[in-house]
């Protein structure tokens, strides 16, 4: 990109980003909440490192990636210029949890107990703990990953998987994220969020020494709808840095 096209662009992150912020703080007021409470995570999947570069300008400070490989090599590029934090928010292949421990500071998709284990096992060679969120499936959608959680009576089988994954040495739960299926009217995802909030309320009472205090909810299509749901972490890409290339 030229330096005239990153100016332009860096424009227009900055404008999106004023956007997001003010309609995030309408959201946080509207359900008697502190638009503090509310983390903003970036996502720059298929993005170049201008434009992190540019999001980072505009005072962006946490980024959310989706494919390890491609991240890592943004992430080194980043690193010794920036403080900024590293989410892993999309699918863990478990090939690829070794680059996630090595990389990232935080992991939103943990969805089953296959990557838990690699998770603690490499975060132990690193001799780190990392903090993870475990993701849970509240529509029932067959295209979503996540332990299944849409059906209330079974909530109870839940217990004992993250149970164990909370005794993990090397790994830290804080709470749970959720990606609901795409709708036009973002009304419809709703309900889902409201479902995500009673299963922490649940998981609360059944696990209460695990810290179940995060929830990562929300896109560019429904942020303000998580927020006034209880979102603490909402994940926005297209609403900051316009489209991204197709894959």
């Amino acid at each position: 990109m030229s330096p005239s096209e990153i100016d332009d662009r860096l424009t227009q992150i900055k404008h999106n980003l004023e956007t997001v912020k003010s309609r995030i703080a309408v959201a946080a007021e509207k359900s008697g909440r502190d638009a503090g409470a509310v983390q903003l995570i970036a996502v720059t999947k298929l993005l170049p490192v201008e434009i992190i570069r540019a999001g980072i300008q505009a005072g962006i400070r946490s980024f959310g990636e989706n494919y390890p490989e491609e991240a890592a090599e943004k992430i080194l590029a980043i690193k010794a210029d920036s403080d900024v934090t590293w989410h892993m928010i999309g699918h863990i292949q478990s090939r690829k949890t070794d680059i996630v421990c090595r990389h990232f500071d935080m992991v939103h998709s943990l969805d089953r107990m296959k990557i838990a284990r690699y998770l603690d096992r490499y975060s132990g060679e690193t001799n780190r703990i990392m903090p993870v969120l475990l993701e849970v499936n509240i529509s029932g959608e067959e295209s979503k990953f996540g332990w299944q959680a849409w059906n209330e009576v079974r909530w109870s089988d839940l217990v004992a998987p993250f149970k164990a994954i909370s005794e993990m040495e090397h790994i830290e739960i804080r709470g749970l994220m959720s990606m609901p299926p795409y709708a036009v009217d973002p009304e419809a995802t709703r309900p889902l969020y409201q479902r995500l909030r009673k299963l922490q309320q649940f998981l609360m009472g059944e696990l209460p020494e695990t810290n179940w205090q995060e929830l990562s909810i929300g896109t560019s299509f429904d942020y303000e709808v998580a927020v006034e749901e209880g979102a603490t972490m909402v994940r926005i890409g297209t609403s900051i840095f316009g489209h991204r290339p197709a894959q």
